[in-house]
């Protein structure tokens, strides 16, 4: 168990100093810049794969979810 725990320990101590050194950033995104960085892409495939009904059919779902 004690095994178990320090290989975890020494993980975590791992993934910190790599996080450090990739220079990440803690926190959260706000919502709208999230949305905007996932818009362009989720457009982009639904061009490519020829999907726009299936996204009205879906977002028309999701507004009415909300409209409640």
């Amino acid at each position: 168990m004690t095994d178990s725990a320090a290989r975890a320990v020494k993980r975590v101590r791992e993934l910190r100093s790599t996080a450090l050194l990739a220079g990440s950033r803690t926190g959260t995104r706000h919502p709208l810049v999230a949305v905007a960085m996932a818009a362009p892409l989720a457009v982009l495939l639904a061009v490519a794969c020829g999907g726009w009904h299936a996204v009205v059919v879906q977002a028309s779902s999701v507004a009415g979810l909300m409209g409640r």
